[in-house]
């Protein structure tokens, strides 16, 4: 399988992980939001220096970071992470899931655009009228919504810079994943024992099923961030930011299906957009990929 399959093939199993998020955080909504983040941190740097020591990438990892210019990025990667991670759980928490989905319908429009400005990606007409008809939705979704979407717009903007800057980083999703988390480890720890001293700690009162949930975090937390740097470093940032659109779509469904928020039925001329828009990149996508196949096929025969 070429390389650009396999990152599309991750990259789709990752956002759709990431469209089931609200029911996961549902369950641990007894918690306080700044406690969800801080298992999430401490579960996942658990979870990824494991996966390090089992495939003996941990040497490999120390000797990388005798480089230390190779840290900057990943702090600002860590920061951005950690303030995407914290916005999300308290708005599907408190009611917002609905308005975090718009968030992630114009991350991948961020995508596009960091792309063109920053790596000098270039799309085909064929991509530019997908992205025109997604715009046109995600800016629809938004005149409807009724108030300046914040929540959306801190959500998009945040995940949109922390794709951008792992696509350009050295080390692979897992060494990546791992600094990350650890340099947030000792302040999650830090806020996890003030909770506790203070009487606030959930993951104390809750029962062993509930501890388990708290736990948890760190895991589904990770498996989709390992799949997401594997896929941005295998396809482009536009293409990555398309298939991106399972994920609020998946988080529209549950929060109005599931949990009843309010969805117009204005904003569904915007969904419908999005998803034409999304129609004809993966159309466009797949003839182009023909193309290139039978042009392969036939260079032999004309030599």
């Amino acid at each position: 399988m070429q390389e650009s399959s396999k990152g599309l093939l991750t990259a789709g199993f990752a956002f759709f992980l990431w469209g089931l998020f609200p029911l996961y955080f549902k369950a641990i909504a007894s918690a306080l939001p700044v406690e969800i983040l801080c298992h999430r941190i401490v579960w996942s740097l658990l979870a990824t220096v494991s996966l390090l020591f089992l495939s003996k990438k941990a040497g490999k990892l120390r000797k990388r970071l005798q480089n230390k210019k190779i840290l900057l990025p990943y702090v600002l990667t860590s920061i951005l992470i950690s303030v995407n991670w914290l916005l999300y759980i308290w708005a599907v928490n408190n009611d917002f899931i609905v308005e975090a989905s718009l968030g992630y319908y114009i991350n991948p429009l961020i995508n596009v655009v960091l792309g063109l400005v920053f790596l000098k990606e270039r799309l085909r007409s064929g991509q530019w009228f997908s992205v025109f008809l997604a715009f046109t939705g995600v800016c629809y979704l938004t005149f409807f919504y009724g108030h300046f979407p914040w929540i959306a717009i801190v959500l998009a903007f945040s995940f949109g810079f922390y794709g951008l800057i792992r696509k350009v980083t050295p080390l692979p999703s897992l060494e990546g994943l791992c600094l990350e988390t650890s340099m947030l480890a000792i302040p999650a720890l830090g806020v996890l024992f003030y909770l506790i001293s203070q009487g606030q700690s959930d993951f104390v009162h809750q029962d062993t099923a509930g501890r388990l949930l708290l736990a948890g975090s760190g895991i589904i937390t990770s498996l989709p961030l390992l799949l997401f740097g594997f896929a941005a470093h295998r396809i482009p940032l536009a293409t990555l930011g398309v298939v991106q659109y399972m994920t609020p779509t998946l988080q529209l469904i549950i929060g109005v299906l599931v949990y009843k928020e309010a969805f117009p039925e204005k904003q569904m001329i915007g969904f419908v957009l999005v998803w034409c828009g999304l129609l004809i990149y993966a159309t466009e996508g797949i003839v182009m990929r023909i193309k290139q196949r039978k042009a392969c096929l036939m260079k032999p025969e004309d030599q």
